[in-house]
């Protein structure tokens, strides 16, 4: 990929302007909202990771794909958060081009990666629900590493296939970056040349990997709804559906933006909106998550709770 980077021929280093642009006094409301959610998000799911690992009874697959998921947010808001919040401190908000490539890398590497997280948990939840004499023989140990290596492997082919073409066109507008961290189309938009083959090929490897896992999970909750149906008590129907309120809220706040955004490529559409939006998925579903997965559920609030008095 690095030999394939035609920006390398006109700049060494992009400007990441982020909200420069902004009055100091909405700056600092940024900043400040930046600062908090990392630490949030470091803090939660820290702490959903260490009581998973330490707590024998959530030794199960459900768990298993919970604690992937909260390593995921924290690498995903660390790639990109970090950076942001430097330019708001300093006046240097530089960042070399590969630097700027490698945190695209690893964005990207993360998000596509979830995609793929949140359709496992959806075919979990599918299993445990609708077969569950059969759960525990096809939700095996060996099942559940296979499932997580598989999209740690996706997700790296999708990111080296998307940050490569991104990088491929030669950058000679300007190195001015309108946005706190190298997203993909803000990084087009400073080629000189026509960009319609970057942005499709980008565009097709994106909804690749957002519609296909989109279309396994609603396959999913489909199934789930039609065997919730046929329990008759009110009662068991609660119980049932109570271990997939979380991961179905998290799935509409990821893919619902993660659908908005990838979905506007090569658009021209506002910098401002698409600035709001990347706070939504890049800064505000990481803090959130831990609070979705440990208030909605019943078994991850007495393991917290336990843990907490014990650290006290």
């Amino acid at each position: 990929m690095v030999s394939d980077m035609q920006c390398y021929s006109n700049f060494t280093e992009f400007l990441l302007l982020g909200f420069s642009d902004l009055h100091y006094n909405h700056q600092m409301s940024i900043f400040m909202f930046f600062c908090s959610a990392y630490i949030f998000t470091l803090l939660g799911n820290g702490l959903i990771i260490i009581t998973v690992t330490q707590n024998s009874h959530l030794h199960t697959p459900m768990y298993f794909f919970l604690m992937n998921l909260s390593f995921l947010e924290v690498c995903a808001i660390t790639a990109t958060v970090p950076k942001a919040m430097q330019s708001f401190m300093f006046e240097r908000k530089s960042i070399s081009v590969l630097g700027c490539a490698f945190q695209m890398l690893s964005f990207i590497l993360m998000g596509a990666s979830e995609c793929l997280f949140l359709a496992v948990m959806a075919f979990d939840r599918y299993m445990a629900i609708c077969n569950p004499l059969r759960y525990m023989t096809v939700m095996s140990h060996k099942m559940c590493f296979q499932l997580t290596s598989v999209s740690w492997v996706v997700g790296c082919f999708v990111s080296f296939g998307v940050t490569g073409s991104t990088f491929s066109v030669p950058c000679c507008n300007s190195n001015h970056i309108l946005h706190f961290f190298c997203d993909i189309t803000p990084v087009l938009n400073l080629a000189c040349v026509n960009t319609f083959k970057n942005e499709l090929s980008v565009f097709i490897m994106c909804t690749l990997v957002v519609v296909f896992p989109f279309l396994a999970i609603l396959c999913s909750y489909i199934n789930i709804l039609y065997s919730i149906n046929l329990i008759h008590s009110l009662e068991g129907r609660h119980k049932a559906f109570s271990t997939c309120g979380s991961h179905l809220v998290s799935v509409i706040l990821f893919y619902g933006t993660a659908i908005i955004i990838h979905f506007r490529l090569g658009s021209q559409g506002s910098t401002d909106n698409d600035r709001m939006i990347a706070l939504v998925y890049c800064v505000l579903i990481p803090a959130i998550n831990p609070l979705i997965y440990s208030l909605r559920n019943k078994e991850m609030k007495q393991s917290l709770k336990k843990r907490l008095r014990y650290k006290s």
